[in-house]
């Protein structure tokens, strides 16, 4: 074995054992997250030589990261402004009989995750909607549950209502309002799929067996009335940027810079709110998986998977990758894997791939972190929302929206 295929094999191994670890979640007996395991993957292949300091710079796409960190400023603005525990704290109290309830969360879940991270979305809502509905005496977990496969659903109408969106629509340059376009028959047909869904799961089993419980009101929350006009204007200039012929990435940053300004709220405490762990976790998949490009591998598998007859630009076939890829290693790893298979990649494929990898996630708790934080928030309130449970609703309704975007897609012409 030469140099070159020894340095090719012990890529293949780190990138085997770096996707490995986005499934496990941990290196089991150390606190070893999977942003550490994809950082020390592409520490070690650098160690190695595999990859020098410039070429692994050029690996990673830095307009995507920008978005993403851009709209998590924007995204920390709203919640100082006190927006998502407003519309929890109005969910929370709402007298609307539990079906009609039901719809509102969903819709206010969808459209508010098309706009901001969907997980903090949910992060957010879940613990003052779960306290209100206890002191009616309704059973939260139907609710938590449309919650989350709402805010999963919502969040596939935009490129920026979660990172996959964010990775693809940067990967193939895809304008803002031709995605809305594209992706808003399927998101809005999948929210009312969910709507009908859990309220026919759940019939005649909105009421607690124990009735009402103990305890103080749900306080009214206040909103922050400069911090939401500041957050409505980030918005609407944040719209306004998305739909100028400029770079997505110079448009974000330019409103998140904006928001930096202020006499309110220090930029120490709006940097603390980024999520910079999952920053780096992109950074150190986009060198990983770059490496494993440049072996040639990859285009050995597509080649080997047309011969068996299976193509990734069969809707399907995509829709099996998804539903496979975002309830094991994550779709945000499964989407960077599916790109780097297909280098020449056409817009159809693209929405597609956003579409099916976004409405995957709901059929597991694990599927996607909106889930496992609704679950997690729910479980600190006292209310156990099991994995069978998730599961009865999760997957059929998984299902049937993975059948529309198929369908959708399949229509347009999408085809091997």
């Amino acid at each position: 074995m030469d140099m070159s295929e020894g340095m090719s094999l012990l890529t293949l191994v780190v990138f085997g054992l770096v996707y490995l670890g986005m499934a496990v979640g941990r290196i089991p007996g150390l606190l070893v997250d999977r942003t550490g395991i994809a950082v020390l993957g592409a520490i070690i292949l650098m160690a190695a030589g595999v990859m020098d300091g410039p070429a692994a710079l050029r690996a990673v796409d830095f307009s995507a990261l920008l978005v993403l960190a851009g709209l998590m400023v924007v995204s920390a603005q709203a919640g100082e402004a006190g927006v998502y525990e407003w519309c929890a704290a109005r969910l929370a109290v709402s007298p609307l009989a539990p079906c009609r309830l039901l719809g509102v969360v969903v819709f206010v879940s969808g459209g508010l995750s098309a706009l901001v991270t969907n997980d903090v979305v949910v992060f957010a809502v879940t613990p003052l909607l779960c306290a209100g509905l206890l002191r009616r005496g309704l059973d939260p977990r139907p609710f938590v549950l449309a919650l989350a496969l709402a805010a999963n659903a919502g969040s596939a109408l935009t490129p920026i209502g979660n990172p996959q969106n964010i990775l693809i629509a940067q990967a193939g340059a895809l304008p803002f309002w031709p995605f809305v376009l594209f992706c808003l028959p399927v998101a809005v047909a999948s929210l009312l799929l969910i709507w009908a869904g859990m309220a026919v799961f759940w019939r005649g089993r909105w009421v607690l067996p124990s009735g009402p419980a103990a305890g103080s009101a749900v306080a009214a929350i206040p909103l922050n009335r400069h911090g939401l006009i500041k957050t409505a204007g980030a918005a609407v200039a944040l719209l306004v940027m998305l739909s100028l012929p400029v770079p997505q990435a110079l448009g974000v940053t330019v409103v998140a810079g904006a928001l930096l300004i202020s006499r309110r709220l220090a930029t120490r405490r709006t940097l603390l709110l980024v999520d910079w762990p999952l920053l780096i976790l992109f950074a150190a998949l986009f060198i990983v998986t770059h490496a494993a490009q440049m072996t040639g591998v990859p285009s050995q598998v597509l080649a080997a998977l047309g011969e068996a007859g299976l193509s990734l630009r069969d809707p399907w076939v995509l829709s099996a990758v998804a539903l496979i890829g975002s309830n094991t290693i994550g779709n945000v790893p499964a989407d960077m894997l599916v790109l780097s298979l297909l280098p020449d990649r056409d817009p159809l494929f693209l929405h597609g791939l956003a579409l099916l990898s976004t409405l995957a996630g709901n059929l597991l708790i694990t599927g996607s972190m909106a889930n496992i934080i609704a679950v997690e928030a729910a479980a600190r309130q006292g209310i156990r929302i099991g994995f069978l449970t998730h599961a009865r609703s999760g997957v059929p309704l998984t299902l049937l929206t993975l059948l529309l975007a198929a369908g959708q897609l399949a229509l347009m012409g999408m085809k091997p």
